[in-house]
């Protein structure tokens, strides 16, 4: 069996709004299973373009996305919709929490969305991710009585929810001080090391990127390292 998760193919994209930019070049890169990977560049080089073309959010391209040796392309948005809900876990750089629900519940709602285990289920695969974390105490406390850093660390749980293959991250210490920084990034790095999973983050953060498995370093919609 494979241990390649994800894919990009040749992948080029053009904006044609009022005439045609090429904004990303031939791009070819694998993700291993386990592998703790970053993509960092200067602003408006193409990495969050990529990363919505990655997550299947943008269909609009050349080449080809392989996520779990399926390719993407041709396929319906109910499917596309299946494959983020199953196997893409997503972290931003601003944490997206609900305010009227508890960290459980916000958690839990991509489990209870993808409806393949009970409430019951979901709610104890919950905490067991909250666990992980270290923020199970903060269980049933509402988003706006946690602190930014664990606020994020929350939306890193509701990411791992549906055990995904792969965690994308667009810039998730953006927002952080040095201290919730380094707690991220030992979370991103235990995860990958004891528990196998993916990770491809985005980062505007030099030296965050610089102790990841690995860096794809991208200019002009090019990669210029891998």
């Amino acid at each position: 069996m494979s241990s390649i998760v994800l894919q990009a193919k040749e992948i080029s994209k053009f904006f044609h709004d009022p005439f045609d930019i090429q904004v990303l070049k031939k791009i070819n890169f694998s993700i291993e299973k386990g592998e703790f990977t970053s993509i960092i560049g200067k602003s408006g080089c193409g990495k969050s373009t990529l990363l919505y073309i990655l997550s299947t959010m943008d269909t609009d391209y050349e080449g080809d996305l392989l996520i779990d040796g399926q390719i993407m392309r041709g396929k319906k948005e109910s499917e596309l919709a299946k494959v983020r809900n199953e196997k893409i876990g997503f972290v931003f750089q601003f944490h997206y929490l609900l305010n009227e629900f508890s960290v459980l519940k916000n958690v839990m709602l991509p489990g209870l969305k993808l409806n393949q285990l009970s409430a019951s289920e979901v709610e104890h695969n919950a905490y067991e991710k909250l666990k992980i974390l270290g923020i199970e105490d903060e269980a049933l406390k509402m988003p706006n009585q946690l602190s930014g850093g664990q606020k994020q660390r929350v939306a890193i749980a509701r990411a791992l929810i549906n055990n995904p293959l792969i965690v994308m991250g667009d810039e998730p210490t953006g927002n952080l001080d040095k201290k919730n920084t380094e707690i991220v990034f030992e979370i991103f790095k235990e995860l990958a090391e004891e528990f196998g999973q993916s990770l491809l983050i985005v980062t505007h953060d030099n030296e965050f990127a610089e102790r990841t498995h690995r860096i794809i370093e991208m200019e002009d919609g090019a990669i210029i390292r891998s």
